[in-house]
This record gives structure tokens, sequence and C-alpha cells, in this order.
């Protein structure tokens, strides 16, 4: 075994056998990733690229309540607002290791359990094999807090069955290993008391495939199948607006007026941004997804909802932002084309 990170590191890499292991060690703050952690990951998963010893790498988090709740909100709230480049630095990073990830050469495997959002979706979905937990809570809640669902959720929520993707996006709703593995957001079910053993078998096994699916087991049932026909019916309308009046006139309630209800809580302006963006990120190819993403936060990060929406649930946590404008119909869609403009020479390159 060659560890290379200290017990105390925001994350840990080791071999052992022929896998590579990606521990993110930071429990006490929901394993949130940092620049650090983007950092170390890309220089990382570019090494083993190479390294012939190691035929996949497995991405875990230490044990406790989370995989991943996301990247450190906090952080970027805090570059933000005093208008530092950092912000925009750790965005372009962040989305080159998503980019990275989806490329990446061997298989990748991600044992995801407990709750995963944002920045943790995106170190973890794009890889190749997604192993998914019976205490999974998968959400993309990024509309909640005035910004969109990123981190190459452009890309893999448009091609997800039906409107669902859609549906996750607009409202941040959360779901569990069932749903997970019908939507496709997993490719493996496997309870979570058998992760170690698994992992520790994938240490030496030539059989990767075979191993993870005789260890998977059927989940539970998820919510989402029972909602898909009502989902479709009203997701797939062409504009927010449509989207609500859908809602609220479906033959399927509560679900519809609660779902209306619901949208109305988040960021009107975030809403339309994050509409038009997974509309137009069902037709882009995955590198695409990427650059339109950071030209989106590139504006987000010049405009105010997603500082008052950091601070209402993260900060002072009272859970009431103000958002400017307050309500969908106050929105200007030709001030949603600005967040789509391209951004000259500061694009983000991918290499």
């Amino acid at each position: 075994m060659n560890v290379k990170a200290a017990q105390d590191d925001e994350v840990l890499f080791a071999r052992k056998g022929h896998a590579g292991i990606i521990t993110i060690n930071r429990p006490k703050a929901l394993n949130a990733v940092t620049l650090g952690i983007v950092r170390a990951m890309q220089a990382q998963l570019e090494a083993w690229a190479e390294d012939d010893r190691v035929r996949w790498v497995i991405i875990k988090a230490a044990p406790g309540r989370a995989f991943s709740a996301g990247g450190d909100v906090r952080q970027l709230y805090e570059w933000g607002a005093a208008r530092d480049p950092m912000a925009y630095t750790f965005y372009a990073e962040e989305y080159a290791l998503n980019t990275f990830i989806k490329r990446f050469p061997k298989p990748y495997i991600a044992f995801v359990d407990g709750i995963v959002m944002g920045g943790g979706v995106g170190v973890s979905v794009h890889g190749s094999h997604r192993v998914m937990g019976s205490d999974l809570m998968f959400a993309m809640p990024e509309t909640g807090i005035g910004l969109i669902p990123d981190v190459g959720g452009t890309y893999f929520l448009p091609r997800l069955p039906g409107e669902t993707g859609i549906y996750l996006g607009l409202t941040g709703m959360r779901v569990g290993q069932g749903d997970a593995l019908a939507l496709g957001i997993a490719t493996h079910a496997v309870p979570s008391r058998r992760f170690a053993v698994l992992e520790n078998a994938l240490h030496t096994t030539g059989a990767l495939d075979t191993l993870i699916a005789n260890f998977s087991a059927p989940p539970p049932t998820g919510k989402i199948a029972g909602l898909r026909a009502a989902i479709d019916r009203c997701f797939s309308a062409g504009s927010l607006e449509e989207i609500i009046a859908r809602l609220q006139n479906d033959d399927m309630q509560p679900f519809g007026s609660d779902t209306a209800k619901l949208l109305r809580t988040k960021s009107p302006t975030s809403l339309k941004i994050t509409l038009r963006q997974l509309r137009e990120g069902a037709k882009l190819e995955f590198e695409d997804c990427m650059k339109l993403e950071f030209r989106i936060v590139s504006r987000i990060l010049e405009a105010k909802d997603f500082f008052e929406g950091v601070r209402a649930v993260i900060i002072d946590k009272d859970n009431a932002p103000k958002w400017q404008p307050d309500s969908i119909e106050g929105v200007n869609d030709a001030e949603i084309d600005r967040y789509f403009e391209p951004l000259g020479n500061r694009e983000l390159m991918l290499s």
C-alpha cells in the first residue's frame, strides 16, 4: 500500500493491490469539496491514468452522514462577495476535474452513500461505475441558493428518462437508492453494509463488473415511478410559467399544487436559467455543457441571488431569501439571455 496523504488531509490517496483509492476526508464539513481537494484529485488522477499498476480508481468518503454535500459554498460566497477571482478559479478547475473524470481512461468506481449533492455529484456521477448505498440521499438543490445544477448537470440531467432530470434540476427534490438506480444515476445498488467487503475485493479481483453485480441487490421502489406520468406531462412544457400552470391544473394532486408551491420558493432567475440550460444541454456534447456552465456561473457571481441564497440558507439560516426579482413573472427573459453569452477571452479552456 502506497499512502500519499496524512490522516488529517482533506483528501487521502492510496494504492491497494491494483486499485487507486481516493477518500474525501472532511466528515465534519459533510465532505464538502474544496479547491484543495479538486487540485489534489486532478494531479493524482493524471498520475494514475498513466500508472500501469492501477487498473481502476475507487472514490469514497470518510465515514459520516455524507459522501459529499457539495462544493465549499461558504468559501465561494466569501470569494465572490470580495470580488476575489479565486471564485472563478474554483469553478474552472472543478469543471476541468469533472471533465477529466468523464474522460478517464480506466474504470472509475464511486462508492456513494448518505448525502450527495452538487460538487459531490460532480466527482461521482460521471464515472463509469456509480455504486450507491441504502442510505443514499441524492439531490441537485442549487436553485434554492440562487445557483444552477452545474458540475455536469447540464449534460446528465436532461439525459435522464422523460422529464425527470428537468424535475430534479428545477425542484432540487431528493431521491434515494431506488430512484437513483431506476433513473440511471446509479449503475448499481449495493446494501451499505456490504460496501467495505466489496471494496476490499476490488483491490485484487480481475472481474470488476461480475464482482459488483454479485454484490448488488434490488433496492426498494423509489417514489419517482409513481409520479412519472405527471412529471412528464407538466415538465415537458416549453416555459417555466407553463410548467407551473400545468402543475396547478394537473389531475395528480396534491403533487401538482405542492410542486408548484415549491418552485415558487426558489430563485426565479435560477429557475429560468436552469430550464433553458437543461434544454440546451440535451443537444450538447459534455465539454460544451461544461463551457456553458462556466459562462452561466461567471454571470451568477456578478449578480445578487447567489449571495442572498447562501446568506439565507447557510450563513444566517433564516431560510427567507429575498430574491431579485422576487417572482417568476418579474424575470426579464432578455436578462436571462445575458447569462448564456460567450465570455470572450475568459471562456473555460479544457485541454
